[in-house]
């Protein structure tokens, strides 16, 4: 097991970019990718560092468990807007906090994916809370342009393998069209800045799943506006939280949950955030949360994803985060005293499977 691991880390090291790029070159004529060799996985494994409370010395003893268990790190952020209002410098700031952050996962052999998340992240319809608070929002172009500085300070000093610059678009859409305006303006010009700085990132948003597929009562939406309005992306973003959508059982999500998204145009999917709470307050338990598991590693098969990301290595003590946060505090695969749940094996299985490009 262990020498398996670390074959795994030393492909991961090689770049999950480099290895994007060998999907993207897919066309939407040829032939459907042939099916997973047993044993092994296309998908890079992984999570962010967030504690089960915003403590800094408990966010580094997670930073040190999800290195266990993953080969490959997410670092999600939303840009300090009140320190860029006031003039600081994006890249003094992204040197001063997220910078640490990437050395700390890149020392223990992780490669990174951001995530920058320019809305609120717990509700689509609605600016960050920072900008909020300061009666200002994404809609302005001053600010798309502090957004633009922020997405080329992580580029150049982060160097990740890929990053996504919007988020969950397809639900801002649907719930504020003014705000969806801005985030479309704010992620174009921020793709154009980094194509002219001669950046070879591998850039991409991120839509959620369940509002393309008209989750719980609609019909099945798709993403093509998604693809018009961001025709800059190299891969796909995916978030997917189906139990909270209405899915009672894993074995209920269609076999074409994520192929049916890019069916008819092609493009290497990551899934950047989601999972199944393990709860009985959510209807759940920690058994649905392991068969989760065990179908979404058959999903991402699939569609050879190249990463598969929850944000969440552990579950959230609920007094510590803001209320809105409550439906997703019970999605981890340790609980708040960081003790492995069931489910945890289960993953931990799926991540000594060979991976490979094959």
């Amino acid at each position: 097991m262990k020498d398996r691991k670390g074959a795994n880390r030393t492909l991961a090291t090689a770049g999950i970019g480099l290895w994007l790029l060998s999907f993207a070159c897919s066309d939407s004529e040829n032939p459907p990718a042939p099916p997973v060799p047993d044993g092994t996985r296309t998908y890079a494994m992984g999570f962010s560092w967030f504690p089960p409370r915003p403590e800094l010395s408990l966010a580094l003893e997670v930073a040190d468990l999800v290195a266990e268990h993953a080969d490959a790190a997410l670092i999600l952020v939303s840009p300090p807007w009140r320190a860029l209002i006031e003039g600081a410098s994006a890249e003094a700031l992204v040197r001063g906090n997220e910078l640490g952050q990437a050395d700390l996962f890149r020392g223990k052999g992780l490669p990174i994916v951001v995530s920058i998340d320019p809305t609120d992240g717990t509700n689509r319809a609605l600016d960050a809370p920072e900008l909020r608070a300061l009666g200002r929002s994404l809609t302005e172009t001053s600010i798309q342009e502090l957004y633009r500085d922020y997405v080329l300070a992580i580029d150049r000093l982060l160097h990740p393998d890929v990053m996504t610059i919007a988020s969950e678009t397809n639900l801002v859409r649907a719930l504020s069209p003014g705000l969806y305006a801005g985030v479309v303006r704010a992620a174009n010009d921020a793709a154009t800045a980094l194509r002219a700085s001669g950046s070879g990132l591998n850039v991409a948003t991120t839509v959620q799943v369940e509002v393309a597929w008209g989750r719980p009562e609609g019909e099945f939406i798709g993403i093509a506006q998604d693809r018009a309005d961001f025709p800059f992306i190299h891969a796909l973003g995916l978030s997917s939280y189906p139990r909270l959508a209405g899915f009672a059982e894993p074995d209920s999500i269609p076999d074409d949950y994520y192929l049916r998204l890019v069916a008819s145009s092609p493009l290497p999917l990551l899934m950047i955030e989601g999972g199944w709470p393990s709860d009985s307050a959510s209807g759940s338990s920690p058994e649905l949360q392991r068969r989760y598991l065990r179908r979404q590693s058959v999903l991402l098969d699939g569609v050879r994803a190249v990463g598969w990301f929850q944000i969440n290595f552990t579950d959230l003590d609920a007094a510590h985060w803001p209320p809105e946060v409550g439906p997703f505090t019970r999605l981890g695969l340790v609980d708040t005293s960081l003790a492995a749940k069931p489910a945890l094996a289960d993953w931990d299985q799926i991540l000594l499977r060979r991976r490979t490009l094959d």
